[in-house]
């Protein structure tokens, strides 16, 4: 489909739309919408924007720097499911006809491209890769949530199944609730579940087909590891700013849903202290092109261990080296490092290996000789982040190894919670961080490698603001 400003001007028209949402995130992944009658909405819209109080979004501008305009993206414009927007009640919802667009963001009386825009970070990302040789990069999220019936804040509560001082969870589907004992999910038990157990697998359906009017393919979705309706949605390759508009949309069709069925959906990384917690697997590739073809640079037939090129072999490097630093980009709650604790299948060895969960960079090799699935799988990331940051400081650690041929240390094909210290330190293995401090005091003492793409300004707001 044609997505310049005019055919969207004229779909609107076309479609009897009535109010354009406009979305963009803050810097810390939070979606914010500014709404817009549609006969508001010109092809000079696409150039004048909008105005934002940027002082009143966290992360974006001081007061007295205020000004900025959102610019509607038409590559994005999608028409809203009915129920998009409208609460639950016992009475009859209004629900007007609504599409979307996401916003680039702009500086105020022609200062260009705002800087603290995570799109635009993803932008820039994408334009460096390409400086560096790669002709494109392909993305893939594995999106891990949780839905529950009912979830209520009770501070210190403890239950003989359900000990945590977060939500009070409540999930048919929970050993603690349901009085189905036949098909109740016991803990660490709900991976690829069926039906009746699983209770959401029409939720999912729903959602994965909602998401097609998004222009969003997933490849599968099921039941998680985790009781009381853990899920995951696999998103499909794209580009890594498509991709980070496509999890965006991924987190709101997923509430929305929830919220239309009158459940409850939670990123929370880990709601459960004795089961396992959400994660966002993101897989990657980059590709190159040569006589008018692309072909995949991680792939290389002749590696007997993964099929990898050295080209992903220094990229491995890169995300080993700097994974401490990462994590304050990628697991940037405190609830993250909850998460991040032995034995939930949650990374918190510094290390690499095929088909190993319980390292912290894994290589897939569920087939051979293709090398069109050849791809690396960074595993530390959970829903609390930025999804475009995530993605551009994981490419950045990836590059940055590429740049200075960083080899990374010898796979580790073992179960890595199992290692004592000293095979640990034998092996080379060093630990992710326990803490949002320790991920802050890494990334204060290793950020160098992001210079490329984001400002010392960006930097030093978004630590501050974690801090």
């Amino acid at each position: 489909m044609d997505t310049s400003a005019k055919t969207v001007v004229n779909q609107i028209k076309k479609l009897d739309v009535k109010w354009i949402r406009l979305q963009f995130c803050n810097p810390f992944g939070l979606l914010h919408q500014l709404s817009i009658p549609a006969d508001e909405i010109t092809k000079e819209s696409f150039v004048n924007g909008f105005p934002l109080d940027g002082s009143s979004i966290l992360g974006f501008t001081v007061i007295n720097k205020s000004d900025i305009l959102l610019v509607p993206d038409p590559s994005t414009f999608a028409v809203l499911p009915d129920y998009f927007d409208s609460t639950p009640s016992d009475g009859e919802d209004y629900s007007p006809k609504a599409a979307r667009m996401f916003a680039n963001i702009y500086n105020g009386f022609g200062g260009g491209r705002f800087s603290n825009d995570s799109r635009h970070i993803a932008q820039k990302a994408e334009q460096y890769a390409k400086k560096n040789g790669f002709t494109k990069s392909y993305w893939a999220a594995e999106l891990e949530f949780f839905v529950f019936d009912k979830a209520k804040s009770i501070t210190n509560e403890t239950t003989e199944n359900n000990k945590s001082d977060t939500p009070s969870i409540i999930s048919r589907e929970a050993p603690w609730i349901s009085d189905d004992v036949e098909n109740v999910i016991a803990l660490k038990s709900g991976y690829y579940r069926d039906s009746p157990s699983d209770t959401l697998t029409n939720f999912r359906d729903e959602v994965c087909d909602t998401l097609k009017q998004f222009g969003t393919k997933t490849i599968a979705h099921h039941h998680e590891v985790a009781t009381a309706g853990q899920s995951e949605v696999v998103l499909s390759y794209q580009g890594l700013l498509k991709m980070g508009d496509s999890f965006v949309s991924g987190v709101k069709t997923i509430r929305e849903i929830a919220s239309k069925r009158r459940m409850v959906a939670s990123f929370n990384p880990k709601p459960m202290q004795n089961d396992n917690g959400s994660a966002v697997h993101i897989n990657q590739s980059l590709w190159k092109t040569k006589n008018k073809k692309d072909y995949n640079a991680f792939y290389d037939p002749s590696d007997k261990y993964a099929e990898l090129s050295q080209t992903a072999h220094y990229y491995i490097g890169g995300l080993l080296e700097h994974a401490r630093a990462l994590c304050a980009i990628t697991n940037p709650s405190q609830q993250s490092y909850k998460r991040l604790v032995p034995g939930y299948e949650a990374p918190t060895n510094i290390a690499w290996g095929k088909m190993n969960r319980s390292v912290s960079v894994r290589i897939p090799t569920h087939h051979k000789k293709r090398p069109e699935s050849k791809r690396i799988e960074y595993r530390p990331p959970d829903p609390t982040s930025n999804i475009y940051l995530a993605e551009t400081v994981i490419l950045l650690a990836g590059l940055d190894g590429i740049k200075k041929k960083i080899q990374p240390p010898d796979p580790v094909d073992v179960d890595t919670y199992k290692l004592s210290e000293s095979e640990m330190q034998k092996l080379s293995i060093k630990k992710l961080p326990t803490s949002l401090k320790e991920s802050i005091d890494a990334f204060n003492s290793d950020n160098n490698f992001l210079k490329p793409v984001f400002d010392d300004d960006f930097l030093e707001m978004y630590i501050s603001h974690l801090d």
